[in-house]
C-alpha cells in the first residue's frame, strides 16, 4: 500500500514497516515453504510500487498473480488484519492495477521474441554451454554471417549458416580460421536440445521492445507479467530468457544513480528453477547483471523456498528480505532453517531460527534497508493485504485485457522477412540451376558434335567413296567399251560373209 509517500508493506509489533523507495532497486528475497504466504507477499509489493508509478515484471509460474489485475474485496480476513493495523476498512480503495501479460510461446499472452543476432555469440555459447573450441567457431558463424549480410533472425537460420560455414569451411580457414564438422555437429545437437524446449518460438521477429515494460497508466506502473506455467518445465529456455531480457535492460538502459524510487522491478517466482543445471558460466554471467543492474535503476528479488536456493553471491546481492515460515523435518531441513537465520540482523528480543519454525500464514521475519543501506534489525510482522484480487483470474479476463492493451497486434503476428536462411537457400538454388544449365549446354554439345560427325564423313570414308565410284566408271566404261567392241566385229564378219556370197554367185 502506497501510503504518504512510503511503501507500506507490513506492521509488526513496533509499527508499521516501509520499504524505502531509493533502497528498493538494492534487489531481495522473499522466501518461505510451500502455503506461507509468499506469492501474496509478492502481490503487496509489486501492487504497492505500482501504486507509486513504478512498473513490474513478474514471472507468473503458476497463474495466481493474475488477479491483480482485478479489484479486490473486503473479507474477514482482510477486516480482521485491518483492526490489527489499526486501518479504517470503510477506507480502503480495492481496485486492480494495469496489466499486459505476456507468454514466450505465445499462447496467453502477447509473445516476447528476440532475434539470434541479438543475443549475441557468447549468451548463446553460455546458454548452449560450449566449450572454448566450440564457442570460437559460434562467434565465427556470426561473423561470417555480419561480413556476408546474412542476417540471423530465428534457429533456422543460425542452423543453415552453421551448415554453410562448414560445407565452405576451405573458403574461410585462411580468413577466419579452421572448421571442422565435428565442432559444427556438436554445436547443432546443442541447437536442437534448445529447439525441443520451444527456442524456435523464442528467436524471431519482431523482436520486443523492453521499453514497452516500462511504461505507466494514469500514473500507475504497469504490471508486466509473464505466464510461465509452461516455461518452468524448460529451464535452459528460462534461463536464456532471463538472461535476454536482463543484459537487454542493462545494456538499453542509462546509468541512473540513486533515485527515490526505481525506474523498475523484476520478480522471479519459483527461482529455484532460474538455476537448475544451470551452468557454472552462465551463473556467472546472471550474477554480474545482478550485481550491476541496480545503477540502472532496476531491482530484482527472488522469490523461493529457502535461501540457499540460490547461488551464494546472487544471494548476497538481496538487502531487501523478507523470511516467511520453514519447516525442519529432517536434519538437512534443520540447517537450511539455521543458515537462513544467520542471513539477519539478529534481533535481541527473541531468536530468529526458533521464530522462523512458528511463523504463521501470513506472517514473515522483515530485514529492509535503511536510509544508509544498511539491512534493519529483523522483525517478525504481519504481511499487509493487497487490495488487488487474490488468485487466478478466467480465461475470458485474460482474453479481454489482451485484446484491451495498447501494444494488442504489435507483436502478436510473426515475421518471416527474408534473412539468412533464405539467402542460402536462395544461392543454393542458384548455384543448382547453373550446375543444371551446364550440363544442359554441355548435353547439348555432345549431341550437336555427334550429329555434325554423322553427317561430316572422314576424309578415309571420302577417299574410300571417291575410289568406289572411279572403280565403278572404269568398270562401266570398260564393259560398254568391250559391248561396242564386240558389236563391231560381229558386224565386219556379218558384213564380209555376205560379200563372199554375192561373189560366188
Amino acid at each position: 500500500m502506497y501510503k504518504d509517500g512510503n511503501l507500506y508493506v507490513a506492521h509488526s509489533s513496533a509499527g508499521s514497516i516501509h520499504l524505502i523507495g531509493k533502497m528498493a532497486n538494492r534487489h531481495g528475497l522473499i522466501a518461505g515453504a510451500t502455503g506461507t504466504g509468499k506469492t501474496v507477499t509478492l502481490q503487496v509489493l509489486a501492487e504497492t510500487l505500482s501504486q507509486a508509478g513504478v512498473p513490474c515484471f513478474m514471472a507468473d509460474m503458476k497463474g495466481d498473480l493474475s488477479g491483480i489485475s482485478q479489484v479486490g474485496r473486503l473479507s474477514g480476513f482482510i477486516e480482521k488484519r485491518c483492526g490489527e493495523f489499526g486501518i479504517d476498512p470503510a477506507a480502503l480503495k480495492f481496485e486492480g492495477c494495469p496489466v499486459r501479460f505476456y507468454d514466450v510461446y505465445g499462447e496467453q499472452g502477447h509473445p516476447m521474441r528476440t532475434t539470434i543476432a541479438s543475443m549475441g555469440s557468447m549468451l548463446l555459447a553460455r546458454l548452449l554451454e560450449l566449450n572454448d573450441t566450440q564457442t570460437g567457431v559460434l562467434t565465427l558463424a556470426f561473423r561470417i554471417a555480419e561480413d556476408e549480410q546474412l542476417p540471423l533472425i530465428d534457429m533456422q537460420d543460425l542452423r543453415l549458416m552453421l551448415d554453410y560455414v562448414a560445407k565452405n569451411s576451405d573458403r574461410y580457414s585462411t580468413m577466419y580460421g579452421n572448421v571442422s564438422a565435428a565442432t559444427i555437429g556438436a554445436i547443432q545437437r546443442a541447437l536442437l536440445t534448445l529447439s525441443e524446449q520451444g527456442a524456435d518460438k523464442f528467436f524471431g521477429e519482431p523482436a520486443f521492445d523492453i521499453f514497452d515494460l516500462l511504461q505507466t497508466e494514469n500514473g500507475r506502473g504497469v504490471m508486466n507479467i509473464l505466464a510461465a506455467d509452461r516455461l518452468m518445465l524448460q529451464p535452459k529456455l528460462y534461463s536464456t530468457f532471463l538472461l535476454w531480457l536482463l543484459t537487454s535492460i542493462f545494456e538499453k538502459m542509462p546509468e541512473m544513480g540513486d533515485m527515490d524510487l526505481p525506474k523498475m522491478v523484476f520478480f522471479f517466482d519459483e527461482a529455484h528453477m532460474l538455476f537448475k543445471d544451470t551452468s557454472k558460466a552462465l551463473t556467472d554471467k546472471i550474477e554480474q547483471i545482478v550485481r550491476l543492474i541496480r545503477s540502472k535503476g532496476i531491482g530484482i528479488y527472488f522469490i523461493s523456498q529457502s535461501p540457499s536456493d540460490l547461488p551464494e553471491a546472487i544471494l548476497g546481492q538481496c538487502g531487501n528480505r523478507i523470511q516467511h515460515a520453514l519447516r525442519a523435518f529432517t536434519p538437512k531441513d534443520q540447517t537450511a532453517v539455521k543458515a537462513a537465520a544467520q542471513t539477519f540482523r539478529p534481533n535481541p528480543a527473541f531468536s530468529t531460527e526458533r521464530e522462523i519454525l512458528e511463523l504463521g500464514t501470513g506472517e514473515a521475519l522483515v530485514s529492509l534497508l535503511d536510509e544508509k543501506g544498511a539491512p534493519s534489525m529483523v522483525e517478525r510482522a504481519k504481511i499487509l493485504f493487497p487490495l488487488s484480487q487474490i488468485g487466478a483470474i478466467t480465461e475470458e479476463q485474460r482474453k479481454g485485457i489482451n485484446n484491451a492493451s495498447k501494444i494488442a497486434g504489435k507483436y502478436d503476428t510473426a515475421i518471416n522477412r527474408e534473412s539468412a536462411a533464405e539467402k542460402i537457400i536462395r544461392q543454393r538454388e542458384q548455384a543448382l540451376a547453373a550446375e543444371e544449365k551446364e550440363a544442359a549446354e554441355r548435353e547439348e554439345a555432345e549431341a550437336k558434335q555427334k550429329v555434325t560427325k554423322q553427317q561430316k564423313p572422314s576424309k578415309k570414308a571420302s577417299k574410300s567413296i571417291l575410289a568406289t565410284v572411279a572403280t565403278t566408271a572404269i568398270t562401266y566404261f570398260a564393259k560398254t567399251f568391250a559391248t561396242q567392241l564386240a558389236r563391231n566385229i560381229t558386224k565386219k564378219s556379218t558384213t564380209k560373209k555376205k560379200t563372199a556370197t554375192r561373189k560366188k554367185r
